[in-house]
């Protein structure tokens, strides 16, 4: 399912990326549009991590693993992100369950990275492009 969502998450933002810094070829306009095409993805990605974190805390209260929200966000999100503190843990028969989201977790977290340096790479690409045409109507 975080797969599922991640997948989606990075389709769209790919979709607002097309939308945004590419739209205005004008190097001023482009340059602001940039910036903030890539704090809306950066911004989009936070989100769809935390998406996939509450998705697990929610596994967790339904398998009645913590008796509050705060618990069991707490604990998804160190699994998820591989901090792992250990002052909160689950039951030993679900501790795999915990094991399975540091591993989903770090996999997301990876390909959001690749999809960052993807990003970057699409806009120098993007930026040549636009200088070369404002060098050949000089």
């Amino acid at each position: 399912m975080t797969s599922a969502v991640h997948f989606a998450g990075l389709v769209g933002l790919s979709w607002v990326m097309r939308r945004g810094f590419m739209r205005n070829p004008d190097r001023m306009a482009g340059t602001m549009w940039q910036g903030i095409t890539i704090v809306g993805i950066v911004v989009g990605l936070f989100c769809l991590h935390a998406i996939q974190i509450w998705m697990y805390a929610v596994v967790y209260l339904w398998l009645d693993q913590f008796e509050t929200v705060e618990a069991a966000l707490y604990f998804s999100t160190t699994t998820f992100t591989t901090v792992g503190y250990g002052d909160v843990y689950l039951e030993t028969g679900w501790r795999m369950l915990a094991a399975a989201e540091s591993a989903n977790g770090f996999l997301m977290i990876g390909w959001s990275t690749a999809f960052l340096v993807s990003l970057t790479s699409r806009i120098r690409a993007f930026e040549s492009e636009v200088e070369a045409g404002f060098r050949d109507e000089d």
